[in-house]
This record gives C-alpha cells, structure tokens and sequence, in this order.
C-alpha cells in the first residue's frame, strides 16, 4: 500500500527484497512518504528497486535495510539541496552517504530514507583529484570524498608523491576512512589519515550560520580546517558521518618512494613479539630515513589461515608455507611480525645492509625469517589480490562478523592469555580470516578529532578479520565477539572499538567516554535533528 502526500511523492514506492541466503538480520521499511524535492534533483533521485537494493547492504552482509530513496548526485550542490530539503519537512528523512559501504552492521544504511551515492559525483568526467607539486607551503592533494585512496595514488605517483598514511585495503573512499581514522603500518610514524588532512569541505546544516532573509539556513558547504570553522574539521575526522558529509580533502603528501623491502618474521612468544614492535615504533626515522623501518604490523599465525584459507600464498613459497604450518600443525599459537622498508632504486645498494642492521636487534625464531622485494605500488595494493582469490572463491560477498579493538599496552598480555589462548584456542578450524595485532603511537593523533583512542601513550589494534561461509558459522562467530567483549569488561580492560557494531547510546557513551560531551554539542550544531548516518545508532536509546 503505497500512501501519498503530494504530486511528487507518489513516485517514492518502497521495495522489499527478500534476504540472501548469508543475510541474518534484514529491516524491511514500512510504507513512506518523502517530501517534494527541488527540481535540481529531478532525474537524481531512484527508487527503482536495482538502486534501492542495491544500497540496502553493507560489506559486513548481516544487515539489511532498505532505503525509499538513492540520491546520485552529480555535483556537490545536489547533496546540499537534498540536506536542505530533509529539514525543511515537517518531517525529516534519514541521509546516509554511501561510499564502498565497507561496515560491517549497516552503519552505512539507512531505512526510509535517502541514500547518496557519493560515486556519482565522478560520472561527470572531469577529474576529482588536484595535485600540487609547490612545496610551499607543503605539497598536498585536493581530493573529493568519493575518491578511491587506489586513485590517488596512482594520479601522486605522475608527480613523484604520495600520501603518507594509507589503509592496509586501497579500494576505500577518502571521505569514508577520514569519518572512521584511517590506520595501518604506517601510523606509528605519520599518525592516522585523519592526523594527515590540511583541510575539508563539508556539507552540513549549519547551526553557526544565520541569513537576515532566510534565518538558519541548511544545506551549508563549508571549508573547513584548524584555523576556519575548527569545530566542524575536528568534529568530522573521525566523526562516522555524524555532522556532514566530506566532499572533499587536502591531503599531505611526501616523496614517494619506488621500491620496497618486505619481510615477514615468526615468532613463538607474544613477549618478545610485542617487544620488538614496541622497539619498532620507537626508532627516530622521520622522512622515510634509513633510522627504521616504514612500516610495522603483526598478525596470529595458525593452521587454519595458513592452509585452510590461505591468506598468505600470495607473499609465501610452497615451501616456506610449509615451513610455518610444521610450527602450527598442533594448533599453538605463534605470531607474525610483519615489517616493510622503502627505498629509491638510487638507495638499492644500501637496502641489504639497513634491512640487516635492524633484524639484528630483534628476536624472532632463527631461520624464519621471510624477504620480498616488490615496488611501492604493488606493497600497498597486495589486499587487492587478496580479494580478487576470494571473489574467485566465492568469500568476499559473505557475511564478515568482524571485531577491532584498541587496546592498552598494559592489557595486551592478559588479553592474549584470555582470548587468543583461551577463547579462540581449539576454534581456528571455524576461524576464516585473519587476526591483526600492532601498536600505535597516541602523540600522533589528535586528541581534538572525534576519534576514540585508550589512554596509553602506546595502544594496539587488535582486528578479528573473520568472515562465515554459513549462518551457523556467522552466529558462532559473532557469539564469540560478545564473549571475547564481556571477558573485556570482566577483566576491567579500557579497550575502544574501531569499525565495529556498538548498538545503542549508552555503550556509545562508554565509548567516547570524555569525548561524549563534545560530541553531542558538536552533534547539535551542525546536525540537530539527527538525520545524518542513524546507521551509527549513536543517538538510538
């Protein structure tokens, strides 16, 4: 039954789909009214049920939710105009952008209302990427959001630059990592993307600006940085889309380099592990120097990713592959440090001696240690392939119960004893995916930014990259998470969660714990009547 309020509205049929076959959890909307649209928009907006449906996933396939509406803008105005029109009705509809919709609980749905596909915005042809090769005063990229962090460095690499914080998965948007952080191997040295942005535009209502004619007026594209309209730059890096959404951003760059020494090294104690990526990170190499390496990340090594699912066939020989799965045929737990030098070809004949130098000082288990040399360009797209095996294998379009957990330098011994001796001991057969494990720096975040962060100047993230081929797997896996969060709880560790699936406001207050109050003012400027990413639930009761 389709109910209509005006000429306009009677075009807005909502469509229900049936759930896939990996879908636990589906929200179907009820019958929906939105409001007359501006006449910019006409021909934009589709409610045909190939782009409904198609935006009514995530990445995660556990969730689904269909929105009345997918908005595909072709300039930046077009968002504006559809914000503006969401409040300016008696009753606001929700706005959710879409980039590649890599969440994994439909924090990037939206039910009965609009979704934008920030995609659109590049359909028009012309380049959504500025290089500038002035160093002065710094050399920077003026990138739209919807722009893949993969395309951005390819159109740099012309020019002999590059951005210096980086995902480990390219095939992101930038506004969709900079409303999250943005972390990797590099952020022990250069902080998260979020720490690496001169300046945003940001479509937002703004509460701050008031016309004579019009009064507050909606819809708002502002610039945004330290020094202009501070609160929405702070607010909006590491802010999940609450307070506007990132049309564009000025991204620092440096030299690139073009190759790269990439090694892999077992270990079979969690002590000397951490302990040499703690002395890692706290090498002096700024400037991509010879001082230490350029890149620093762990992972827990057992049989079911090495042999089941094979993750790592694409960096590991048969041989070598062989070599480690004798370490983990009686299901122990060992551990992977995983480090990457850069260095230009001019430098090659230094590179042996500078990787030497510095395996010298660490503890791994003699005789495991694995070497790759690959360029630059190849190193930061290896998830890629990665990929491209699972689509092949049918694993990527799978339910992906995924966890990420900063973690307090302190707690991450009894954490490794709790879970991954504990909990995960005897389950690595139901286990695909990958578990990451490296530390980070807190002095290389802004404290000022949205983003959530334990206390301790060194903190580790903690990733269950896991996925499930079945729906008893996914419920396994996801009763897991809880139990490996409330063992958390138990054991009083003041961990934040990253990416993950927090359900209503009282455990997002515990999240952003100091933050909350900031938050929620910052919330009520620039977005007051909460329309913005509800897919967050961190305004739900």
């Amino acid at each position: 039954m389709v109910r209509t309020t005006s000429i306009l509205s009677i075009f807005f049929i909502v469509l229900a789909i049936s759930p896939s076959i990996f879908t636990t959890r589906e929200v179907i909307p009820n019958t929906t009214s939105l409001p007359p649209f501006p006449r910019e928009l006409f021909g934009k907006i589709r409610v045909d049920p190939n782009s409904t449906n198609q935006a009514s996933t995530d990445f995660g396939n556990i969730t689904r939710a269909i929105p009345a509406a997918v908005l595909y803008p072709t300039s930046v105005n077009d968002i504006a105009l559809l914000i503006q029109a969401s409040y300016s009705s008696s009753n606001p509809f929700k706005i959710a952008a879409r980039g590649r919709a890599h969440s994994t609980h439909g924090q990037a749905l939206v039910l009965d209302g609009v979704v934008i596909q920030m995609s659109s915005l590049n359909y028009g042809g012309a380049s959504r990427i500025d290089v500038s090769t002035n160093p002065h005063p710094y050399y920077f990229a003026d990138v739209g959001g919807e722009q893949l962090w993969i395309d951005v460095l390819r159109a740099t690499l012309l020019h002999g630059l590059t951005p210096v914080s980086w995902t480990d998965y390219l095939d992101l948007t930038v506004g969709g990592t900079l409303s999250n952080a943005g972390i990797s191997g590099q952020a022990f040295r250069h902080g998260p993307q979020i720490s690496n942005v001169y300046e945003l535009d940001v479509v937002t209502r703004n509460l701050l600006h008031y016309d004579a004619r019009y009064g507050y007026r909606t819809g708002e594209i502002l610039t945004c940085s330290q020094q202009v309209n501070s609160e929405l730059y702070y607010g909006v890096l590491g802010g999940l889309g609450q307070f506007g959404i990132i049309t564009r951003a000025r991204i620092a760059l440096g030299q690139a380099p073009e190759r790269v020494r990439w090694l892999r090294l077992i270990y079979g104690d969690l002590m000397k592990f951490t302990k040499d990526q703690e002395y890692l990170i706290s090498l002096k190499g700024e400037d991509m120097s010879r001082g230490s390496f350029d890149y620093v990340e762990g992972t827990l090594v057992n049989d079911a990713n090495l042999t089941t699912f094979n993750f790592w066939a694409s960096f590991f020989s048969k041989s070598e592959l062989g070599r480690i799965s004798v370490l983990t045929a009686q299901n122990a737990t060992f551990y992977c440090l995983e480090v990457v030098k850069y260095y230009k070809t001019s430098e090659a004949s230094n590179i042996d001696q500078d990787v030497a130098s510095l395996l010298k000082q660490l503890s791994f288990l003699p005789g495991y240690v694995f070497p790759k040399d690959v360029t630059y360009t190849d190193f930061l797209y290896r998830v890629h392939q990665e990929e491209e095996k699972l689509r092949a294998q049918g694993l990527w379009e799978i339910p992906h119960p995924r966890l990420n957990l900063f973690l307090p330098k302190s707690s991450i011994v009894e954490f490794d004893h709790g879970v991954f001796k504990s909990i995960l001991k005897g389950n690595y057969e139901t286990m695909g995916g990958l578990i990451l494990i490296y530390p980070m720096i807190k002095h290389k975040w802004d404290e000022r930014t949205s983003a959530a962060i334990p206390e301790e100047e060194i903190f580790y993230t903690v990733g269950l990259l896991r996925f499930a081929t079945n729906q008893a797997d996914l419920k396994y896996l996801e009763d897991q998470n809880r139990e490996i969060l409330n063992f958390c709880n138990g054991a009083g560790i003041k961990y934040k969660q990253y990416l993950s699936y927090i359900e209503d406001n009282a455990e997002w207050k515990k999240q952003l714990g100091e933050k909350w109050d900031i938050f929620y003012q910052r919330k009520m400027s620039f977005d007051p009547k909460e329309i913005l990413s509800p897919g967050q639930n961190i305004f739900t009761p």
